[in-house]
């Protein structure tokens, strides 16, 4: 069974957002191995610098680096991604395992973005809209997507 992981920065704060994401994990269940690891955001002053959004950033992607795994394919979420519909992510999803990989790692980074060295990282750059979006809201929209892209492959009523 393939293992679906969101490694993000930051965690969740708003109750419905939990609750969304809970309820996506639960109808991931019986097609993946799925799970969330939430890292710590850099503390950075109100008004930071150049120099200090930098240390945050190469900072957390030292981090979520250490987090991914071994052999999994790497997803980063970010602007500078491709766009994909539903049904291309599951194809995108599906060819994973084709590929020999055995877990799928999306990344979503802090509030300034990601390291380039998480980006060289990633076998596939990812983004959801050209529109900007919370982070919060983002994770529970990546969780729906990956949900509807496993429905889409087993010919499931939810995708229509």
């Amino acid at each position: 069974m393939l293992s679906v992981n969101i490694i993000c920065i930051g965690t969740l704060k708003e109750k419905y957002l939990k609750d969304a994401v809970k309820e996506y994990a639960t109808r991931l269940a019986p097609f993946c191995r799925f799970g969330i690891s939430e890292l710590p955001e850099y503390k950075l002053p109100q008004k930071p610098s150049p120099a200090q959004i930098e240390k945050a950033i190469e900072d957390e992607g030292k981090r979520i680096l250490e987090k991914i795994s071994k052999n999994s394919y790497v997803i980063p979420m970010c602007i500078e991604g491709k766009t994909l519909s539903s049904e291309a992510l599951s194809t995108k999803i599906d060819s994973v395992a084709l590929e020999g990989k055995s877990t799928v790692d999306f990344i979503i980074g802090g509030s300034f973005g990601l390291s380039d060295e998480v980006k060289k990282k990633g076998d596939f750059r990812l983004s959801m809209s050209p529109m900007t979006f919370p982070h919060q809201l983002a994770r529970v929209m990546l969780c729906e997507q990956i949900y509807r892209s496993f429905q889409i492959s087993t010919g499931g009523k939810y995708h229509k």
